[in-house]
């Protein structure tokens, strides 16, 4: 059994190595078969989580019997949605029949809801549940679990048959998710506030990704990827490159490291839209932001680190005190309204970037610490 596995840049660990799963598979068909023996059942797969217990069911059930499946749906990525879709009604062979569905799991239940309703018009002559795992803590109780598997906690899992946006049906062990496995934060503040150093802490401390914005662009326009020709092509215009091809770069970082613990992302977003293109990306991968951080320091004190840091750098715009404000200005107009975006998600919070390099990160680590 895997330590863990990582599908779409969510992190599971073990839970149910494939032994105990089958010795739980063979506990449900020696009870079906000790009340239906002198029967022939007609036992009803729910796709497509069922699947792989269907199968090894059949291989411990020793009696005649018929199968048939039906696919229902009610779980987009971690959750339910709470609306149940029939993808494949029932065939017309139950009628008058014992009938056992098979379910792979059994939470909420509003699956068995939908379930019930597809047989109460088919004049079945008994009707029955069985499930292999059994979220007990969390089931309505509307209806009554004949048989089952096995008791299990209310935590999100995958393998055997089941799925996180369809990933992981064919893993024979089976995972959980790994809670707040994850913390993406943004990490901004004014040129100078020292944002690339602070983040190389916090990466090494909480095995984060830290994903720089000038970084990603420059790997690509340097390597001449079809980015970074797109984004080329913007900047021999004089244009801005459009948000969405910086999405698209940031999209292909996250995805290069989907097992990572998190993410800092160092000058992105800059703007309200920037942050909420933001958002959506990271929705779509059943991800967020944990929190903006945001080093504060007098522009005096800033300008005094720039100026003595382009005696290094030797840039241009790090030398000169009215390019410096300038660069001070045009962040403040588009960060004023990029602060009050997060403030309202309450995910904003400011810390004292003026001390020794540790005390700085102390005061971050205190942040990230209480989420």
């Amino acid at each position: 059994m895997e330590n863990s596995v990582s599908l779409l840049g969510k992190r599971f660990v073990p839970f149910l190595p494939e032994a105990e799963i089958l010795q739980a598979v063979q506990k449900v068909a020696d009870e079906i078969a000790r009340d239906y023996r002198d029967k022939v059942p007609v036992f009803v797969g729910v796709l497509n989580g069922s699947f792989m217990f269907v199968s090894d069911f059949l291989k411990f059930y020793p009696y005649p019997c018929e199968v048939t499946f039906v696919k229902l749906s009610s779980y987009r990525g971690l959750t339910s949605t709470g609306i149940v879709e029939t993808l494949l009604d029932l065939p017309d062979q139950v009628e008058g029949r014992d009938v056992i569905i098979l379910e792979d799991i059994v939470d909420t239940g509003r699956t068995l809801q939908e379930l019930v309703h597809m047989f109460s018009n088919k004049n079945v002559r008994d009707f029955r549940i069985a499930t292999l795992f059994y979220k007990s803590e969390i089931y309505s109780g509307e209806y009554q679990i004949d048989y089952f598997g096995m008791e299990i906690p209310d935590k999100f899992i995958v393998g055997y048959g089941l799925d996180y946006r369809e990933q992981g049906r064919n893993l024979r062990d089976v995972y959980q998710i790994k809670q707040n496995s994850m913390i993406n934060l943004v990490l901004f503040g004014k040129p100078g506030a020292g944002k690339g150093t602070q983040a190389a802490f916090l990466k090494e401390k909480y095995d984060l990704m830290h994903i720089s914005t000038g970084d990603v662009f420059r790997y690509n326009i340097k390597n001449g990827t079809d980015l970074g020709k797109l984004a080329q092509s913007y900047i021999d215009k004089g244009e801005l490159v459009p948000d969405e091809v910086t999405i698209k770069m940031l999209q292909e970082e996250v995805e290069k490291t989907s097992d990572a613990s998190g993410f800092i992302f160092d000058g992105f977003p800059r703007t309200t839209a920037q942050a909420e293109a933001l958002d959506n990306f990271l929705e779509s991968r059943d991800m967020k932001i944990d929190a903006t951080i945001a080093l504060e320091a007098d522009d005096q004190v800033l300008i005094e680190r720039l100026l003595e840091r382009g005696k290094v750098s030797r840039r241009s715009d790090d030398q000169d005190e009215a390019k410096i404000r300038n660069r001070f200005e045009e962040y403040n107009r588009k960060t004023a309204p990029l602060k009050s975006f997060y403030q309202e998600q309450g995910k904003f919070h400011s810390v004292n970037g003026v001390g020794e390099i540790q005390e700085i990160t102390d005061r971050l680590s205190r942040v990230i610490d209480s989420l």
